[in-house]
């Protein structure tokens, strides 16, 4: 298992923290049928601007790589959090997102006075929390945060892959494929699924 790292503050002394520390935060995974949903935290560094930053769905998985290791060197701090397959059954989806997002940002080595949340729905935090619909494409640190975590979660669901090798985790991670609805339909699912969500609720009633 991939363990959930965070990033302690920047300590290059040529890029020293700004007075006001304004975190982006983003969540991947949410309409998944199996996995976490993972949220990432980041406070990016205004000395050192990090080029082609954009909304980690639009980004192939190369670009992705690349940026998130330039994020997570190039940064203030950063931080990831999640909620279990079973924490969503047990609060619903919207619940465990905004519990993940808590945990990313409680994970900061550096804190925030201000946190960005791409959508339109916070979590409660300590400091000041806003929502931007479509944060993630229009304000770097929630870009950099998405990035963060759909790298990190797309790792997870591939270690994930050889534990549960009959479901093609290492394919569509955790998404409701035509492959993964017949790999459920045949074998069933495994503890890694969302037992509360309504394709696979569907086939465990009696």
């Amino acid at each position: 298992m991939i363990p959930v790292v965070q990033q302690p503050a920047w300590p290059n002394s040529e890029c020293e923290p700004s007075v006001a520390h304004v975190a982006g935060c983003d969540e991947v995974g949410r309409g998944t049928w199996a996995g976490p949903v993972v949220a990432a935290a980041v406070i990016l560094d205004p000395h050192c601007p990090i080029t082609g930053l954009a909304d980690s769905k639009k980004l192939s998985s190369k670009r992705r790589e690349i940026l998130d290791i330039q994020i997570r060197e190039h940064c203030l701090a950063w931080s990831l959090g999640r909620a279990s397959a079973q924490e969503i059954d047990q609060i619903n989806i919207l619940q465990a997102t905004l519990l993940a997002m808590q945990r990313a940002v409680a994970a900061l080595k550096l804190q925030p006075d201000l946190v960005l949340v791409d959508g339109n729905r916070t979590p409660e935090l300590p400091m000041p929390c806003q929502a931007i619909v479509g944060g993630d494409a229009t304000q770097p640190a929630i870009s950099a945060a998405s990035i963060i975590a759909k790298v990190y979660r797309d790792r997870l669901m591939q270690s994930l892959a050889k534990d549960h090798p009959v479901y093609g985790f290492d394919r569509h991670f955790g998404y409701g494929t035509m492959q993964h609805r017949l790999a459920l339909q045949r074998h069933g699912p495994c503890a890694e699924h969302r037992h509360s969500f309504s394709p696979i609720r569907q086939l465990i009633q009696p």
